[in-house]
């Protein structure tokens, strides 16, 4: 995979978040609820809110914004779980590998501009078949195409990175 270009999605820990927050107290508006804000979310939650168990917790916070946000629960469309699951540990162990004094939009931007950040990325362990299933919708599957391991896969950043590009337009 080839590395990206440092990317600024948020230009500021309070932005960053904000989204974590919102989607907490289930008032994030469902337009910015987009891959960034997922990951954001995430990283937010496994950072710097101690206070949650964001693997038992966040498959419950993510339908419950989902219900309240009018979220639709069919097909493809609303929670999944294989998904869930699958960034929990891709984004726990992208966050083991970078420097720890980044601030929060630093390590958010990161992720964001990393292979760990694609949207696709799942796609590297498991067929579109399986992961678009509806099994895997419902309840965590395994990868049909390679183990859940990420260390080969790199970050995109060197481990002590601390500088982030300059900011491009705030994606909501």
């Amino acid at each position: 995979m080839p590395l990206k270009t440092p990317v600024t999605v948020w230009t500021s820990d309070a932005q960053a978040e904000a989204v974590g927050e919102q989607l907490l107290s289930r008032t994030l508006p469902r337009e910015a609820w987009t891959h960034a804000a997922h990951l954001t979310a995430t990283t937010y939650l496994m950072t710097c809110r101690p206070d949650i168990d964001v693997e038992r917790e966040l498959p419950g916070i993510i339908q419950a914004y989902n219900r309240v946000s009018g979220g639709a629960e069919t097909g493809l469309r609303g929670y999944h779980e294989t998904l869930t699951q699958f960034y929990m540990q891709a984004i726990r162990h992208f966050l083991s590998r970078l420097d720890p004094d980044l601030s929060l939009a630093e390590r958010c931007n990161a992720l964001i501009a990393s292979p760990f950040g694609e949207r696709n990325f799942p796609l590297t362990f498991y067929s579109r078949e399986r992961l678009f299933s509806a099994e895997a919708k419902r309840r965590f599957v395994e990868p049909d195409l390679r183990p859940l391991k990420f260390g080969d896969i790199p970050t995109g950043f060197a481990a002590g990175m601390n500088q982030m590009a300059s900011p491009s337009p705030l994606e909501a």
